[in-house]
């Protein structure tokens, strides 16, 4: 994810409900806009008993009200882009820009209504669209970047100030709202603008004249309290550590990969040195040498990878093991597919070494090699007729072989991520013929590979001992336990139909399936299913995260069209809503099956980072704390000494999205959450709108004040439609756990993260060094299936 600027973060991590909106009345998400504040109030007063912590909470600095960019906040920046449009335009012959060019400039060149709007009412005339000149942009530049607030907040009220007369009416504070949500990618209709332009002037117009002027302006804007406190407890652990080293930390966060990884070459090692030795000492050796050895040892590695890549894929095996805290203490189960990709890898230099020195090395020895030599060593393996290269490789060992690894080839191609995800970097041609089915069809290709594998292993040119023919011996088990794995899932999932209750689709191509849950199924938050419609494939699935809790009578998922299997999914159902059909379309479940989110009840204190859909693992977490917690206050209340399952005594969720109509997708569980949390302290969510400008930016000024009285008044925040607060901007990561170091000092927190692989690294490198300078101790999980 791109740096951002460092920006101030919610003081105290502000909670999930906060003061001021506990203490208003929280009407129902579908508010209507006839809805008014029903009782006159005085503005100072009512800013500061009623909306200071709401406005404060925003975080809102009246020293960072600016109109222009990082990029253009020195004015060397802008004189640079002025004399680049004047030469690219004008090839150097003219001194000015045209008017249009006035946010590019400054900086603002993705927000030209924007700037069109502030150059207006920097100019100040109702004939402004005339060419720009350098000393008039300085000019400008200088009055926008006044270090005066008031000069600053009076700039601002020019621009609301549609006709210049000096009076702001509530029509153009409308109107600069409409162009701050266009700005900022937000959706607000015309009868929502007049709602919030009505707040403001209701606020402000103590006189009843119908229009505000500068200083009351002013007033709003000049409102800096001290944000509201978080109505949680600050958690302190009892014991106070040590910061760790980073060696340290490496050690307790890689050791259970680096046992498993260096046990796995150890043991490849050990058959290659054990088979390298034994073909050393062989006849043959005289003819072929130490390339015989080197395929021989290559060739029982390959035996040993062929059957344990079988292992990590046996989801259900691995779901099961992950429930014995004993042996899930030991394997990174989390690592499943890494481990799998790791061992494919290993394949891939088997395969080099093993049919290399065969085809460029004991091949050409074979039919090159002295004949006397030949006859008293390996001839009676080859019927005493020394045989050509071409003879040697139309044999059936030889064959199989080759067949073999041309089925790896293009099973290995098309599993590698630009293939299976269709990269925009490949050619349209090719991109039309690859993806996600592509990758997903010809992993099948593996079944015959392992039929040819034995048939290769049966005709071996230099033994005929049964003993030596193992391969069948070591892919025996895995082989059974995947296809028995894969039998008992057609069985699993084939056995009922899922009633589907509720059907749910959301801008954005999200699709929203609540189904019956099936008699026995149980399943722990974090947890995963695939999903099948026969309708598209009866041979595709698709694995995604439940978003319903397991006290939860029904399962729910919330799926994003992201492929070409989503997207024919949500137009079927879509297609099905619009037709009336009685019927939904029929889809089968396989599952559950465990996730690293499931993780998190070994933490007291758990972060949970999710990007866009990425946090649909989080959303059942969050219901399943809930209920424990309503569960845990029952029994206390009941028995003091009684306790049940344990889990996280503290949850934070951080979900990042661009588009505002992203906060529709979980509308509902936010509510339910945010219900739960009047009464409890264990959960806080935190909502971040990338599209939106930086708290602090002019473009999102007036946003970032009509969201606190919004708030304030009606308990609901404008941007999510929930009572939890929208942030602007993405995160800084570096001030959150800088914060949840200090109030957490001394904890242990589980960190969960779902989203793209870049932002992942990051956060990773922040729980080391928060681990290294602080007494907390951050240990980070990635949703990886």
């Amino acid at each position: 994810m791109e740096t951002e600027e460092t920006r101030e973060q919610h003081s105290g991590f502000a909670s999930f409900s906060s003061p001021s909106s506990r203490s208003a009345n929280v009407v129902p998400l579908d508010w209507s806009p006839d809805r008014r504040i029903t009782r006159p109030l005085h503005c100072l007063r009512w800013l500061e008993n009623r909306g200071a912590a709401a406005v404060a909470s925003c975080s809102f600095s009246v020293e960072r009200l600016k109109f222009v960019d990082n990029a253009g906040s020195e004015w060397k920046n802008v004189e640079e882009r002025f004399h680049q449009i004047v030469t690219t335009r004008y090839g150097g012959r003219e001194s000015v820009v045209k008017w249009s060019d006035f946010g590019t400039c400054i900086g603002m060149g993705e927000s030209p209504e924007f700037a069109k709007q502030l150059l207006s009412a920097l100019r100040g005339e109702r004939k402004w669209k005339f060419d720009i000149t350098k000393d008039e942009l300085h000019k400008h530049w200088c009055r926008m970047t006044d270090p005066c607030f008031n000069s600053r907040t009076q700039l601002f009220f020019d621009m609301c100030d549609g006709d210049m007369d000096g009076r702001v009416t509530k029509m153009d504070i409308k109107q600069l709202i409409l162009l701050s949500a266009s700005t900022n990618k937000l959706l607000v209709r015309h009868e929502e603008a007049e709602l919030y332009a009505g707040l403001v002037i209701q606020l402000l117009d103590i006189e009843k004249l119908g229009y505000i002027q500068a200083p009351q302006l002013q007033t709003l804007f000049k409102l800096s309290l001290p944000p509201a406190a978080s109505a949680a407890t600050p958690y302190r652990n009892a014991t106070e550590k040590e910061p760790m080293l980073k060696a340290e930390i490496l050690f307790r966060s890689q050791w259970r990969r680096a046992w498993v990884v260096l046990f796995w070459l150890a043991i490849c090692l050990a058959l290659f040195v054990w088979k390298f030795i034994q073909y050393s000492h062989r006849t043959a050796f005289q003819v072929m040498g130490y390339c015989l050895s080197t395929a021989k040892g290559s060739a029982e590695t390959l035996k040993f990878n062929m059957a344990v890549i079988l292992l990590p894929v046996c989801r259900n095996t691995i779901t099961w093991l992950r429930r014995h805290r004993g042996i899930s203490s030991v394997f990174p189960f989390n690592d499943n597919i890494n481990f799998h990709k790791l061992i494919a890898g290993g394949i891939v230099v088997g395969v080099i070494l093993h049919g290399g020195t065969h085809l460029a090395c004991d091949f050409p020895r074979i039919s090159d090699s002295d004949r006397s030599i030949f006859r008293q060593t390996i001839a009676a393996r080859f019927g005493y007729h020394q045989p050509s290269y071409t003879q040697i490789l139309a044999t059936t060992e030889v064959a199989t072989g080759i067949a073999i690894v041309v089925l790896m080839a293009i099973a290995f191609s098309l599993a590698t991520k630009w293939p299976r995800r269709q990269s925009p970097s490949l050619p349209r041609s090719v991109r039309n013929v690859i993806g996600y089915n592509t990758f997903w069809y010809s992993h099948h290709l593996f079944i015959l590979v392992y039929a040819l594998l034995i048939v290769h292993s049966m005709f071996l040119f230099l033994t005929d001992k049964a003993t030596e023919k193992t391969t069948w011996m070591y892919i025996a088990i895995p082989v059974l336990l995947y296809a028995g794995e894969r039998i008992f899932r057609a069985i699993r999932s084939g056995s009922s139909d899922m009633e589907i209750l509720k059907v749910s689709l959301y801008q954005g191509k999200v699709l929203s399936l609540k189904c019956q849950k099936p008699e026995g199924f149980r399943h722990k938050s974090g947890m995963y299913i695939f999903i099948q419609c026969p309708q598209i494939s009866p041979f595709e699935w698709h694995p995604f995260s439940l978003t319903s809790g397991p006290k939860d009578d029904f399962l729910s998922v919330h799926i994003r069209s992201l492929g070409d299997w989503s997207y024919q999914l949500y137009s079927i159902f879509q297609e099905a809503i619009l037709a009336g059909a009685k019927q939904y379309p029929k889809v089968y479940i396989d599952g559950p099956y465990g996730a690293a989110s499931q993780d998190h009840v070994k933490y007291d204190i758990i972060v949970m980072i999710g990007l866009g859909i990425g946090a649909t693992p989080f959303i059942s977490i969050l219901k399943d704390i809930g209920d424990k917690d309503c569960l845990l206050n029952i029994y206390q209340a009941a028995c003091e000494n009684c306790r049940i399952t344990k889990g996280p005594l503290k949850a934070y969720l951080y979900w990042v999205t661009r588009e505002q109509s992203s906060f529709d997708w979980f509308k509902d569980v936010m509510k339910e959450i945010a219900e739960t949390k009047q009464k409890q302290s264990v959960i806080e969510v935190f909502n971040f709108l990338s599209s939106i400008y930086q708290e602090g930016d002019a473009r999102s000024a007036l946003i970032s004040v009509i969201q606190a009285l919004y708030l304030a008044n009606y308990g609901i925040d404008i941007l999510s439609q929930t009572p939890v607060r929208t942030h602007f901007g993405r995160p800084n990561w570096f001030n959150i756990f800088s914060k949840l170091a200090q109030r957490h000092r001394g904890a242990r927190i589980g960190v969960f993260y779902c989203g793209p692989f870049a932002l992942a690294r990051d956060l990773e490198k922040l729980c080391t060094k928060f681990s290294t300078q602080t007494t907390t101790r951050f240990v980070f999980h990635k949703e990886n299936y």
